[in-house]
């Protein structure tokens, strides 16, 4: 079977450095940070009082109150991105292509604020407190059937959940239903809205966060000798991915191509790493075997950088097993040293950002990086970010559960 070509003709982002595709990417590329102090967390007590908020946004600006009632948040946020990225697209939906047009939006967490609320009062007010709406609200799959039915779109329909490799494998499921024909066009990303106090509870007694509570924006450092943990962030993405000819036939404007896909598991531990980073090795072997390419082809990694001691090193292993003595002239930066680890929505924000840079030939910088780790000697783009000539990109994404899926963006010459 002849695999079909997929571009990217549409962008939609809400996250910690801006809320739009064109903000994201300048405040990424200028080094400005998202992470901010939350007087919730001081009030309630917690052991780390920030995270990486999102700005000048209110849902109630963009959604009914009869919507706000029926939505958790995951979804409120990927109703925004996911009619931001349509609309960017310029796609028009008819009873003749509808059902050719797909939606896949994944959640690592799923409806977490809308499952709190409904615990708390079922244990205030007992069982008649409890809406009836609850369980599809919660439901990891209710961003993108809500999006579908928003937008008319008729085609494959599902959410995926791989933890913080929701956003990679969530783009990259769909980039296969385009290549084996299964759809023309996927709106494709995640939700994630999980910057609550028990989730910062959960990560802070589990050691994986940072607790620089003196000074948020510093605290996501990745590779950095003196990094901490991670800085938890919230925020959603969408991409409109489109089989080349259909793009074409329409006008449309093409940011790059989508070129290569692949995921992997460590299957070792639930939440740490391989030490020698073999499962992400794989992925990102698979990844370039999919696209065609060879390690060489590859001019920048948005890298998974997390700022934790343990995934920093294992990806800094990986992608020196991957590309040899290339791994030394090879371009790398992690974008979660500005917005915090956005969790399942890291991918598709972090995929965002990746087409970002192709577009605008810039490698945006990792901020923080002051005192390398001697265990991470590459070149990780300190504090500034520099113009280059990117062709290929890949973009890494592992996650909890040793979930691994690497992206590949490619350069469009027509």
């Amino acid at each position: 079977m002849d695999l079909k070509r997929v571009v990217v003709t549409g962008l939609g982002v809400l996250c910690p450095v801006g809320n739009s595709p064109q903000e994201a990417w300048q405040n990424a590329a200028n080094g400005v940070s998202g992470a901010e102090h939350i007087p919730e967390f001081e009030e309630a007590g917690l052991k780390v009082t920030f995270g990486a908020t999102i700005k000048n946004y209110d849902p109630a600006d963009h959604l009914s109150r009869r919507d706000l009632r029926r939505t958790d948040p995951i979804t409120q946020l990927a109703l925004y991105v996911g009619q931001q990225a349509f609309e960017d697209s310029g796609l028009e939906v008819t009873d003749g292509n509808s059902h050719r047009f797909g939606v896949l939006i994944g959640t690592g967490i799923g409806g977490f604020q809308t499952l709190l609320d409904g615990v708390v009062g079922y244990l205030e007010n007992g069982h008649t407190s409890v809406s009836p709406l609850l369980l599809p609200m919660m439901l990891p799959d209710s961003a993108s059937g809500k999006v579908a039915i928003e937008l008319g779109l008729r085609g494959p329909n599902m959410s995926i959940s791989t933890a913080c490799a929701t956003g990679n494998n969530s783009i990259g499921e769909a980039f296969e239903m385009i290549r084996r024909g299964a759809a023309d066009v996927m709106l494709a990303g995640s939700s994630e809205a999980a910057l609550l106090p028990l989730t910062i509870a959960s990560l802070s007694n589990m050691g994986a966060i940072s607790r620089r509570n003196d000074d948020p924006p510093s605290a996501s450092r990745p590779f950095s000798a003196d990094r901490d943990g991670f800085v938890v962030g919230e925020g959603a993405a969408a991409l409109i991915i489109e089989e080349l000819e259909h793009a074409k036939a329409r006008g449309a404007t093409i940011y790059c191509e989508l070129t290569g896909y692949a995921s992997t598991c460590d299957a070792f531990h639930v939440t740490a790493p391989l030490e020698n980073g073999e499962g992400a090795q794989e992925a990102m072997r698979l990844a370039l075997q999919n696209a065609g390419l060879q390690p060489q082809d590859i001019s920048y990694i948005n890298a998974h950088g997390t700022s934790t001691p343990l995934n920093d090193v294992s990806e800094t292993r990986a992608i020196k097993a991957v590309f040899g003595d290339y791994a030394y002239d090879l371009a790398i930066s992690s974008t979660k040293s500005v917005m915090g680890h956005l969790m399942g929505a890291a991918g598709s924000v972090e995929a965002v950002l990746s087409v970002m840079a192709i577009k605008e030939q810039f490698i945006p910088p990792t901020i923080n990086l002051d005192t390398p780790d001697p265990e991470c000697d590459l070149d990780y783009t300190p504090n500034k970010g520099v113009a280059a000539e990117l062709n290929h990109v890949m973009s890494n994404s592992f996650g909890f559960g040793g979930h691994n899926a690497v992206l590949i963006f490619s350069k469009y010459e027509g």
